[in-house]
């Protein structure tokens, strides 16, 4: 007798990039991942999170790390210059993003990483990422990823409209009045988020160079 199993599938999106910290000279883009599943290896069958393209990064080297001789996807940004408007930059990004994460969570020997999980289905920071898989946080990972959806805080950072949002058309936009700068250009993100960190490092808090180089050291 023919068992009916039913298909595994996972979708995920990168989409919605949104500019935090407007108006400063740390401001960055970050990106709403989306992922909706039937699999047995995710422990929500629906997230929704937020992550900058720092976080990827680090993502990408933990994963490889682990995964011994198994290829992990390459992400996007690799090139030192870009020539063409923010827009389209961060639009590539966001393909690129997305793509990386397609090919992701279809691997098998990348989907055992506990990391992946926390990454994708709760919106703890790398460090408290690290503590958890290390069994050095308050919760393990099954309950963080259990803790964070039934918080509804995926679905509840969707309903706020004070954060600005980059549009198609290339504007950048908010709810709130005063967003737009009629007397000027808005500062830029991070370089870090437009591919420009220190490869080598393994630290997300070094601070990174503004676009412009406006920064002034001490």
């Amino acid at each position: 007798m023919l068992e009916n199993r039913e298909e595994e599938l996972t979708t995920v999106r990168v989409q919605d990039p949104r500019v935090q910290n407007e108006g400063s000279w740390n401001s960055y883009v970050d990106y709403k991942i989306f992922l909706h599943t039937n699999s047995k290896a995710f422990t929500a069958k629906t997230s929704c999170v937020r992550r900058r393209y720092r976080e990827f990064v680090w993502l990408r080297r933990q994963l490889q790390k682990n995964a011994g001789l198994v290829p992990v996807p390459e992400l996007p940004g690799k090139s030192t210059f870009f020539v063409g408007s923010t827009d389209e930059f961060v639009e590539k990004r966001r393909q690129g993003l997305q793509q990386f994460l397609e090919k992701v969570v279809q691997n098998v020997v990348l989907l055992s990483d506990s990391r992946l999980h926390l990454f994708l289905q709760s919106q703890l920071s790398v460090p408290e990422i690290e503590a958890c898989v290390q069994g050095q946080g308050s919760q393990t990972v099954t309950e963080a990823i259990l803790h964070y959806a039934m918080s509804n805080c995926g679905w509840a950072q969707e309903e706020e409209s004070s954060r600005p949002a980059l549009l198609p058309g290339g504007d950048l936009h908010g709810s709130r009045a005063g967003l737009g700068n009629p007397q000027g250009p808005e500062p830029f993100p991070y370089w870090s988020d437009f591919g420009m960190e220190e490869t080598n490092s393994d630290s997300l808090d070094e601070p990174a160079e503004p676009l412009g180089g406006r920064r002034e050291t001490q």
